[in-house]
């Protein structure tokens, strides 16, 4: 469940709140070691993947990150966050976990974690079906195409829940 509270952590009807503001330009996260996918949504609601962040080190994936923070005017960042099929938390979310951390500390934005449990699976899937190729070529591999995708399925199912969200509270 979507939790939405203003900034200054109150909860209720979201214009009955004089501070309440909703950040519509979001970026995407799709973490991984090597490669962050990274997509963009707006107030348009609809998520769009960017060029993946590749650079060879943490230190130059982070300079990529502030980039497109800076050029896409982002208020707030939704991280998939990779739980395990049975809902629990694993290794890689401990990782995520520290990730986050690093982001939030550098950037001051408000961060989500988001299930991003077979999203990957889902574009490589969708690729397959369409005939182009998936994560299998190392060139498609190391573009980051794939996670950036991934990273915009992230991103979509979350602007879609906090449309619904917001929805509710309105009715």
């Amino acid at each position: 469940m979507l939790s939405i509270e203003s900034r200054s952590g109150q909860t209720g009807r979201p214009f009955s709140d004089p501070e309440w503001q909703i950040a519509m330009r979001y970026l995407g996260i799709d973490y991984g070691e090597k490669r962050w996918g990274l997509s963009y949504g707006d107030d348009i609601g609809v998520a769009v993947p960017l060029p993946a962040a590749v650079e060879g080190t943490v230190k130059g994936r982070m300079a990529h990150l502030e980039k497109v923070i800076a050029e896409r005017r982002v208020a707030e960042i939704v991280v998939g966050y990779p739980l395990n099929m049975d809902g629990t938390e694993g290794f890689k979310a401990r990782e995520v976990d520290r990730f986050i951390e690093k982001v939030v500390n550098r950037f001051r934005l408000r961060v989500h974690r988001a299930d991003e449990r077979l999203s990957t699976h889902q574009v490589e899937r969708d690729l397959a079906k369409l005939g182009l190729p998936t994560k299998r070529n190392r060139k498609v591999r190391r573009s980051g195409d794939i996670d950036s995708r991934a990273a915009a399925v992230i991103l979509q199912d979350f602007l879609d829940e906090a449309t619904r969200a917001i929805r509710d509270e309105l009715a």
